[in-house]
């Protein structure tokens, strides 16, 4: 996940003023943009194990080393991938959410929107991150570090989130936030995989209950 994130989402890039003085620059970025582009497709449909510079390639119809000098190596490509994952994920779920009052209508909002895009099946809703903590291995991963990060950064913003709903009296004084957290994410990729892999009818219904069953052991009397 980026630096930015919780706070703010970077906004996408431009090409920059050389982009916009040299038309050689500009295509070189939509080039990239593309080759990105489709390598998180891939990603999406197959894990990052299906990710490849001959695969990208032959889905936008150029070159390999075309493909491959835009980044320089698969690692990079990769890098680029989770980037572009988290920045549309931050977007989509708790960008938004961070319009809604602090506490539980924040938390709920990003619950409830990540339920909503979990009704897509385009992954942007952690799945790539699920399956992907599958694939890796401690010792020969490349991504495994770029993979945690990823997931540490989701749980903080949960964390904070509920922090807050502590501070604004709405969870009781006692609640422990990384329990929370934990629980929430636990629930999000159950949801995941029932989605996907079990294609149950009322999965994003009976998650959603069972988020409001966890979170009332937590709230305050009279909250």
């Amino acid at each position: 996940m980026t630096s930015t994130a919780p706070d703010g989402v970077p906004p996408p890039e431009d090409g920059g003023e050389a982009a916009r003085r040299d038309p050689r620059a500009a295509r070189s970025e939509q080039t990239l943009a593309a080759v990105v582009e489709t390598a998180l497709q891939l990603a999406i449909e197959g894990g990052l194990q299906a990710v490849s510079f001959g695969e990208v390639a032959r889905r936008l119809g150029i070159s390999k080393s075309g493909a491959f000098v835009r980044t320089g190596s698969q690692a990079a490509l990769i890098g680029l991938v989770l980037d572009e994952y988290d920045r549309r994920f931050m977007a989509e779920v708790f960008q938004p959410a961070l319009a809604e009052p602090r506490g539980m209508p924040r938390l709920d909002a990003i619950v409830r929107r990540w339920l909503a895009v979990g009704q897509r099946r385009d992954a942007i809703n952690g799945a790539l991150y699920a399956f992907s903590a599958f694939e890796v291995r401690a010792q020969d991963s490349p991504w495994r570090g770029r993979l945690q990060q990823g997931v540490s950064g989701w749980r903080q913003v949960i964390e904070r989130a509920v922090r807050e709903a502590v501070e604004e009296g709405h969870l009781r004084p006692d609640t422990d936030a990384v329990e929370v957290a934990f629980a929430i994410n636990a629930l999000m990729f159950g949801h995941m995989h029932d989605f996907r892999f079990l294609d149950e009818e009322r999965v994003h219904e009976r998650t959603a209950e069972v988020y409001g069953r966890l979170m009332s052991t937590y709230r305050r009397v009279g909250a």
